[in-house]
């Protein structure tokens, strides 16, 4: 049973105080995790094999559980990756991509909603454009686990289509959902975390500025925050460009919300 209590819950602080009826509701797929050590925690292994079967997929189960024990430096990112990976192979092959894409981004577990970003991710069949649009939704998804593997899948394509992206996205800058403006930025950070940096925008970091201008003073402190981290990854190796734009920005629009953009901007000068 899944009472008031367990909904509103905020979250054990270490896995070891995660209650056991927790977990296991976590691991049925019956509820979302609400902070980073309970999406650290969900056993992926006994998630697929308990709502697998129940959406059309148990034909897979085995074989990605197979896959799952033999990977060596297990983590709940590689993981999901690579479930996403093999559920991929299975849906091309049976012509189920649209249809396990619905399903997936339909689930209450956010790890289940997170597979769904792979399945668009990984067809060659469809261009940049179409991939970011059928994922518009699980970029504006409520949990944060769902938000950063979605950005984390789309990049490398991204930064191969980096003009065409650029372009995209400048229009999502001016979208209401703040979780969509703050994907523009922290999608294609210079420098990012767990990703392959994008050397073009290390390089030059002035391709980003029609995004960056529109951000510049944004109402949310979740978009202020990534706009800030992605000069300050563009102030290690083009510090000049950063200073002068903080400079511009400054003098431009000194506002509450710009301050706060360019104090994170130049943290890392500063020191």
């Amino acid at each position: 049973m899944i009472t008031e209590e367990i909904k509103n819950r905020k979250g054990a602080r270490k896995a070891t105080d995660i209650s056991p009826n927790v977990l296991q509701l976590l691991n049925q797929g019956k509820i979302p995790t609400v902070n980073l050590t309970e999406w650290l925690a969900v056993d992926q292994t006994e998630l697929i094999k308990n709502t697998f079967g129940k959406i059309g997929l148990s034909d897979c189960i085995e074989n990605i559980k197979k896959e799952l024990q033999q990977q060596k430096k297990p983590s709940t990112m590689r993981s999901i990756k690579l479930i996403g990976q093999k559920l991929f192979n299975h849906c091309k092959e049976s012509k189920s991509l649209a249809k396990t894409i619905k399903i997936l981004s339909k689930q209450e577990s956010d790890t289940l909603r997170c597979y769904a970003t792979y399945l668009i991710s990984l067809n060659k069949d469809i261009k940049i454009s179409e991939k970011l649009e059928q994922s518009r939704n699980l970029v504006a998804d409520k949990h944060f686990g769902v938000r950063e593997i979605v950005w984390m899948a789309l990049r490398p394509e991204m930064e191969k289509e980096l003009s065409k992206s650029i372009k995209i996205l400048i229009g999502w800058t001016k979208d209401s959902d703040e979780n969509i403006r703050r994907f523009t930025t922290e999608s294609i950070r210079p420098r990012g975390l767990w990703c392959k940096h994008i050397e073009t925008l290390k390089e030059n970091p002035e391709q980003a500025l029609p995004i960056l201008e529109e951000l510049k003073s944004d109402q949310s402190k979740y978009v202020q925050d990534s706009v800030g981290n992605w000069l300050n990854d563009a102030s290690k190796s083009k510090p000049e460009f950063v200073v002068a734009l903080c400079k511009k920005w400054e003098l431009e629009l000194p506002t509450i919300e710009t301050k706060k953009v360019l104090k994170r901007a130049l943290r890392t000068i500063q020191k």
